[in-house]
């Protein structure tokens, strides 16, 4: 799969870049409703893609041999549904043929999070989501 091609396969949900709070104890992760700084909470994209891991030096960078090993990685995610060997949904980008159609399914989190630069981190635990995605 060429470089091109494996970028496609983010269908641009934004779930990815919210804030994780980890369990040391049980290694549950909830997901927050708090994203990344650099993500544009209207587009679902980083608004700086190509330096993000200097920005963000905790950001990683998503790979076939990786993929695996991140069990935080969405339920949904394209990345991690071909890993496993399953299909993409029907309103994954590449299948329904509309970049919109990620966010007219609700998937997304577009419009929903709070970057992270307006929340203090001892409140993060107030943003838990109450759902497991």
């Amino acid at each position: 799969m060429t470089r091109s091609e494996w970028e496609s396969l983010c269908d641009g949900c934004g779930r990815c870049c919210l804030q994780k709070l980890e369990n040391r104890k049980t290694g549950r992760v909830d997901y927050t409703w708090i994203s990344c700084y650099l993500l544009d909470t209207r587009s679902c994209r980083c608004s700086d893609y190509d330096i993000r891991t200097i920005l963000v030096p905790s950001c990683v960078i998503l790979k076939p041999d990786n993929v695996q090993k991140l069990r935080w990685l969405p339920k949904t995610c394209a990345y991690r549904l071909l890993s496993e060997g399953k299909p993409l949904y029907d309103w994954h980008p590449l299948v329904s043929g509309n970049p919109s159609s990620v966010h007219e399914s609700g998937i997304s989190i577009r419009d929903q999070a709070v970057s992270e630069e307006y929340i203090h981190p001892d409140d993060f635990e107030y943003y838990i989501m109450d759902e497991r995605i």
